[in-house]
């Protein structure tokens, strides 16, 4: 009953309104307004603010849910942890990715999913401070995200490749037939790159400045698939981690360019709470992590400025 009245209040903390706090809990409104209370005498302290519909959570509240969003993880992965002895690991895995290392995210667990067919994955788009977010509050099991620029806190970390930065462009452009083009010379260019909110372009902003250059792209966006959009219409250019040669290389009409002077890379890795123990799912895609060598698996899709048809 405890549990039930801790996911009550962790429920009602994130919905913001009683009905449907009550929906995600699967129980009828009255049932969770009752469980709430019987949790507020058992702790001996009010915890919502009702007047009479939700109105916030008191700063006993507050700490409570912090504390209950832990205690929930940790039932759960208790759960998970002797359901092994019954036929081996169960549950739902999530898995918040960069937008950037999405094009490899699959390299990461289509071995883990061969390991635990049990086990289904929840793979959600997250900037790594939603990531960082999502650890804390015990919402995801394990990132997929930069691990030296704007490094995440209180995590274990597990790195499992160097991302590298391309430039795409038209086969009918200016720098198609290039073997590498030079950092300078593709900031002069019309590009479409990520918006500032996304951490991919900020580590190409200070790239840029650490070159005395500035990037000022006529297009952003927080989308990797408008960036794809846009190239593929032909009028603009961007630059790219590597891994994007298997989303790209679908239009024949585009070409790869090495960038160089000077040749950058970023480290890609996994991260989870650091945490004793730690959680079963996260215990093992970490575990599955360290046998990949996804630095082999993802460096050799790129072959110069060819056609991306024959990449």
């Amino acid at each position: 009953m405890f549990i039930r009245q801790m996911t009550y209040l962790v429920a009602l903390a994130r919905e913001k309104h009683f009905g449907r706090a009550a929906d995600v809990c699967n129980v009828t409104q009255p049932t969770l307004s009752s469980g709430l209370k019987a949790l507020e005498r058992e702790l001996d302290m009010r915890l919502v603010i009702r007047e009479p519909r939700f109105m916030g959570l008191t700063p006993e509240g507050e700490r409570v849910v912090a504390w209950a969003g832990q205690i929930l993880a940790d039932y759960e992965s208790l759960k998970q942890d002797v359901e092994v002895f019954r036929g081996g690991l169960r549950g739902t895995l999530r898995l918040g990715v960069i937008p950037a290392a999405m094009p490899s995210v699959a390299k990461l667990t289509a071995p883990f999913a061969a390991k635990h067919p049990q086990v289904t994955i929840d793979v959600q788009s997250m900037t790594s401070v939603e990531i960082q977010r999502g650890l804390d509050k015990f919402e995801i099991d394990a990132g997929l995200t930069y691990l030296e620029n704007e490094p995440l806190a209180h995590v274990r970390k597990a790195a499992l490749y160097r991302e590298r930065y391309l430039f795409v462009t038209s086969r009918n452009g200016p720098w198609a037939g290039a073997a590498s083009i030079t950092w300078r010379d593709a900031v002069g260019e019309s590009l479409c790159l990520l918006n500032e909110s996304m951490q991919n372009r900020r580590v190409l902003n200070n790239l840029a400045h650490s070159l005395g250059l500035e990037l000022a792209p006529t297009v952003t966006t927080n989308s990797f698939l408008a960036v794809c959009s846009h190239v593929c219409g032909g009028a603009w250019s961007s630059i790219i981690p590597h891994t994007f040669a298997y989303i790209f290389s679908g239009c024949e009409d585009l070409v790869l360019i090495d960038l160089v002077d000077p040749v950058h890379s970023q480290t890609i890795g996994l991260v989870a709470s650091d945490r004793e123990p730690l959680p079963p799912l996260a215990r093992a895609l970490m575990t599955s992590a360290t046998r990949l060598n996804l630095e082999v698996a993802l460096g050799g899709k790129h072959m110069g400025s060819k056609k991306l048809a024959h990449v």
